[in-house]
């Protein structure tokens, strides 16, 4: 690929220009928000969601509720349990590795971290293209096992709607023991959520993937010191060799690719023969997809993405590094010797007999992963983004002593005289 070509493929298909026409109107919508508060949420419903709320209807009731959890069917109840069940798992595990701790550098000289959660998080779930429980289960469920006191939720209406949430969203809010939901407009929810409003209260954190007018209004946000995480479109990557199956293949290409015309898919392998013959496979499961998501996966795998071709193992791997894919699946024929040499993503799947779609459902491992190259340096939402630390320090007497001389060097050196009284005042020098 040459420079140019390279630099496309980073952009995921992205358009700056679009982002800046964007930009300003999520800019004005977000303002909206923060001066007029309900007010700008009902309009915002009104004019982008097309649905006619007074402010008491902005939060979801408990007839919804109930109205959700009657027409869950037991098989879709039980796979959101068991959902959550292994999401807990992971993340419960993660908390205990990851709690408070003290310990000794010399005698009497204690230094240490208390851990414990963020006081508030808005959990945004998209709702545009599709319902996403899975999204509420993902997100929400790390803060829950974090001790998050005020956890609410932030979701658009099912689109064409009557302003109804989904059912399966609203049932996992409960198995959650999660009450305060929202319905509202994406952007002006984020903006809401951030802010507060007579109806909506200000939150900490704003978390969740969305749209990029939603990933806008996070970062909008930001600007006023709400901490949010912003995860842009979907996008995989999936790196294969000659023993890779085929069919698994173009299916696994599919999954992530049939999300949205903005879903970044790539293949990464040395064989043409391979490519050539997924090419064909694909064709024939894209044609069995529904017209949107087969217009999806065109776009995600052909104006986004598509397959790139190199000279060997070793190569294939350092394009996904380079890369850096939110889901990275390794279907080469020995998937963990090539998996110690992936350094940047943010899910990795090892070997084809894990699809993304249990990445994304059942697996328990974090599902809200960071997109746009941002794995080379974060990782996805888990109990550790809801939690905070209090650095812990005690020194004895005798411990003070013994860095007294040092202290009083660097507080000479830096021009702090209050610095130095501070430790001779206790009689050490």
């Amino acid at each position: 690929m040459t420079p140019a070509e390279k630099a496309w493929l980073q952009q995921r298909g992205s358009s700056t220009e679009i982002a800046g026409e964007l930009r300003t109107s999520i800019r004005s919508l977000v303002e909206d928000v923060r001066v007029r508060g309900d007010g700008a949420l009902i309009d915002a419903l009104s004019s982008h969601d097309g649905v006619v709320v007074t402010a008491d209807g902005l939060r979801v009731t408990d007839a919804e509720f109930a109205t959700a959890r009657s027409v869950i069917d037991d098989d879709l109840h039980g796979a959101i349990r068991l959902m959550i069940a292994n999401i807990r798992a992971f993340n419960t595990e993660l908390l205990a590795r990851r709690g408070s701790w003290q310990t000794e550098l010399s005698p009497g000289h204690v230094v240490g971290e208390k851990v414990g959660p963020v006081d508030s998080v808005a959990v945004f779930c998209p709702s545009g293209k599709a319902s996403y429980p899975s999204v509420l289960a993902q997100v929400a469920t790390p803060a829950v096992v974090a001790g998050v006191p005020q956890v609410s939720v932030i979701v658009p209406p099912v689109p064409g709607g009557a302003g109804e949430i989904d059912a399966a969203v609203l049932v996992v809010a409960h198995e959650l023991g999660l009450r305060d939901v929202y319905r509202v407009n994406g952007p002006a929810g984020v903006a809401a959520a951030a802010f507060g409003t007579d109806t909506i209260p200000a939150h900490g954190m704003v978390v969740g993937p969305g749209s990029p007018p939603v990933a806008l209004a996070q970062l909008e946000v930001r600007a006023h010191g709400v901490d949010s995480v912003v995860l842009g479109p979907t996008e995989s990557l999936v790196v294969a060799d000659d023993s890779a199956d085929v069919r698994l293949l173009a299916a696994d290409l599919l999954n992530e690719a049939e999300h949205g015309a903005d879903s970044t898919v790539v293949l990464v392998t040395s064989s043409a023969t391979l490519v050539d013959a997924v090419d064909i496979e694909l064709g024939d499961q894209a044609a069995a997809l529904p017209d949107e998501r087969r217009l999806a996966a065109e776009s995600a795998l052909g104006a986004n993405g598509g397959a790139v071709l190199t000279d060997g193992l070793d190569e294939s791997l350092d394009v996904a590094n380079w890369f850096a894919a939110e889901h990275c699946q390794l279907a080469v024929a020995d998937p963990w010797v090539a998996s110690e040499k992936i350094e940047h993503a943010g899910e990795l799947l090892v070997g084809q007999g894990t699809p993304f779609s249990a990445g994304n459902f059942t697996l328990g491992g974090p599902a809200a992963l960071p997109t746009g190259g941002f794995a080379r340096r974060a990782g996805g939402i888990t109990v550790e983004n809801f939690l905070k630390s209090a650095a812990i320090g005690s020194l004895s007497a005798d411990a003070l002593q013994a860095v007294a001389a040092e202290t009083i060097a660097l507080a000479r050196h830096e021009g702090f005289p209050a610095h130095e009284n501070a430790i001779t005042i206790r009689g050490v020098e």
